[in-house]
């Protein structure tokens, strides 16, 4: 099946360009409630999962052997933008397990927050590991190897108990076999898995809710998404998308994306998991696609839609932002999805 366009990109009164995508909204017994392309095709995740991907990390008791607040946790779940606070909180989190930067395995990136790199490139101070936009999470895994009394090093590698226990939470979660057939290695270095969409969406709902999960499972996915509630900056950072949004619906939508236009996301008070991927990997209309999900299944008096309301159609800008398009989902898309269509090529 090809995936339907789902986002139209306007210029004066044409349609300049055009994205397809795949959309799956499922409950937590595995029902799909609404869909949109070729959900049982697996795609990589990427740093979607990052929450899940947390969860040994409080399972384990390592979260609170450090002292983790919210602030720890939810970076912990961050694609951060690499900002002071974020690279600040990183080293702390480090120093509490007698580790450093060094230890760190997820390579060196320029901070994607423009003042954050211009700060470095002032000061003639190349950028490190801590900048990382996964350094948050990669701090995670380092302190876990700690408290298991394993050797940090390695802790990439699937094979690596850090990495086992990692893989379990997303195969029970999921209920998709993770190995050598479907494994391939993230930006960051770590093992990404190729999982089908409606695979994903039902561990989100079950994220969201608990439902389905070990009474100790529940309560470490409800104290990540509580972290990210409390710290939305902490996720991603200064202007995002995600930090907007957990800003907004905190409680009522738990969302996290990842790269090449995939995002996934829980409607805890509905039961819903969400994940989407748009085909060409391309940002700006996956959260476009994440934004029409929103619009179709968050109540239409809902206090953060007003915020949010740039989101679902943002402009397209010239240099001197002037707008002369936008970014919208195609219409009927949103009503398609409130209805629970199976929307097609």
């Amino acid at each position: 099946m090809t995936n339907p366009v789902v986002v139209e990109v306007t210029r004066g009164a044409f349609v300049e360009s055009r994205h397809r995508g795949a959309i799956a909204v499922v409950d937590t017994k595995g029902r799909v409630r609404a869909a949109v392309g070729e959900i049982s095709e697996p795609i990589f995740p990427r740093s979607s999962v990052k929450a899940i991907q947390a969860l040994p990390l409080v399972e384990s008791g390592a979260a609170d052997r450090y002292g983790f607040g919210h602030a720890e946790l939810a970076l912990c779940c961050a694609s951060h933008n690499g900002e002071p606070r974020h690279v600040e909180t990183v080293r702390g989190m480090l120093a509490r397990a007698g580790r450093g930067e060094a230890d760190l395995e997820c390579g060196v990136q320029m901070p994607f927050a423009h003042d954050a790199a211009n700060a470095l490139i002032r000061a003639d101070t190349p950028p490190n590991q801590l900048h990382h936009t996964c350094s948050g999470k990669h701090s995670g895994f380092v302190c876990l190897a700690c408290a298991m009394g394993a050797d940090p090093r390695g802790y990439v590698e699937p094979d690596h108990p850090v990495q086992r226990e990692v893989t379990a939470a997303l195969e029970s979660l999921t209920g998709v076999r993770l190995d050598d057939s479907n494994r391939a290695i993230d930006g960051c270095s770590i093992p990404t898995y190729a999982i089908p969409l409606e695979k994903l969406a039902h561990a989100f709902a079950r994220y969201g809710t608990g439902d389905g999960l070990t009474p100790e499972r529940a309560r470490a996915a409800r104290r990540l998404r509580d972290a990210c509630f409390a710290e939305p900056f902490m996720v991603a950072g200064t202007g995002a998308f995600d930090t907007q949004a957990l800003e907004l619906f905190a409680g009522r939508l738990f969302v996290k994306f990842g790269a090449e236009g995939v995002f996934c996301a829980a409607l805890p008070e509905l039961g819903l998991g969400v994940a989407l991927k748009c085909t060409d990997g391309e940002k700006r209309a996956s959260e476009v696609m994440l934004a029409a999900v929103v619009d179709a299944f968050l109540a239409p008096d809902d206090p953060g839609r007003e915020g949010f309301a740039g989101r679902f159609a943002p402009p397209v800008l010239t240099r001197r932002k002037v707008a002369v398009g936008t970014v919208r989902p195609v219409a009927g898309l949103v009503e398609s999805l409130r209805q629970g269509q199976h929307l097609t090529a």
